[in-house]
């Protein structure tokens, strides 16, 4: 009899603790699709303080050209200029948090307006790219992992 007071009290504790678990996961989710919006930013404005902070240390840089950075070559690459942006636009963005709120997968897309081509015409990149964030206990939700690739010119 008592263990199945136990097993009813059980089931009825589970739910309410998946519930509140989805809960953080919810909250994390925001917060990833904010901090998304702001290191895009921060790639525009160059600022590398919070780039820097917004990147692992451990992070791997998959371009949509196929070449990869590691965090120091990348920060390095807008410095020299071979990475720059004028704009990155989000057109999409998809945030699904994991763990309870320790873990974020982002995907989405966002054309990037680069340095005008060489006869004066606009720039463009369309990318559908892919995120992985996790949440350090001391250094807060880092990017580990970032994977692009070019979408044709919407043009035709």
């Amino acid at each position: 009899m008592k263990l199945i007071r136990c097993l009813l009290a059980l089931l009825l504790v589970l739910p309410a603790l998946a519930f509140a678990q989805s809960k953080k996961d919810q909250a994390a989710a925001k917060e990833v699709e904010a901090l998304e919006r702001r290191r895009f930013a921060a790639q525009v404005s160059k600022d590398f303080a919070y780039l820097e902070q917004a990147f692992a240390d451990d992070l791997i840089y998959t371009h949509s050209n196929g070449k990869q950075n590691g965090k120091p070559d990348y920060l390095q690459s807008i410095r020299d200029g071979k990475s720059q942006y004028d704009n990155i636009a989000v057109e999409a963005l998809n945030v699904r948090a994991y763990n309870a709120g320790k873990a974020a997968v982002v995907n989405g897309t966002i054309t990037i307006t680069l340095p005008n081509k060489p006869d004066g015409s606009a720039n463009l990149a369309h990318l559908k790219y892919v995120v992985v964030q996790i949440k350090d206990p001391k250094k807060g939700w880092q990017v580990v992992l970032w994977q692009s690739q070019k979408q044709p010119d919407s043009k035709g």
